[in-house]
């Protein structure tokens, strides 16, 4: 297999929004993986400012008063699921949950796995974070991008 047919399968995956590939033939074995994705929830987008003097446009002028006296709360992450399929919280029925709420997570720390066609698709967290909701039950089915986890840095 040649890296010109590494590049299009990459391609494929890009265009058809696919996290994870494996392909073999002859004697090769290739496995090309993308990371799951991950949202942010609850940002508030400003009013860009011109800096001119005179204009009268503060950062932020969009935002009313309360909103501006209190302090930010942390904006809680979201871990989408990247594919269909079914929901498992663990490795096996006999096995604890990956995270629990209040779970203290890495990047790069199985939080849950989204069984496909009889494929495990282990899904990753992106960074460091800790657990603020588990928004599936263990076994659900789940649609592509549907909330699967809520964590807060």
């Amino acid at each position: 297999m040649d890296i010109e047919t590494i590049n299009r399968l990459a391609e494929i995956m890009t265009q058809h929004d696919l996290t994870e590939l494996s392909l073999e033939q002859d004697q090769v074995k290739v496995r090309l993986a993308r990371h799951s994705t991950v949202q942010r929830r609850g940002a508030v987008a400003l009013e860009p400012t011109d800096n001119a003097e005179g204009s009268g446009r503060q950062a932020g002028a969009g935002l009313s008063q309360a909103a501006a006296d209190q302090p930010a709360a942390p904006a809680a992450a979201v871990v989408t699921s990247p594919l269909v399929g079914t929901f498992y919280a663990a490795a096996s029925p006999e096995s604890p949950p990956f995270v629990n709420v209040g779970s203290k997570v890495k990047a790069g720390d199985v939080l849950c796995i989204v069984e496909a066609m009889k494929v495990m698709n282990e899904i990753k967290a992106e960074r460091a974070g800790v657990i603020a909701k588990v928004l599936v039950k263990n076994g659900a089915p789940v649609e592509y991008e549907q909330a699967l986890f809520e964590f807060t840095e």
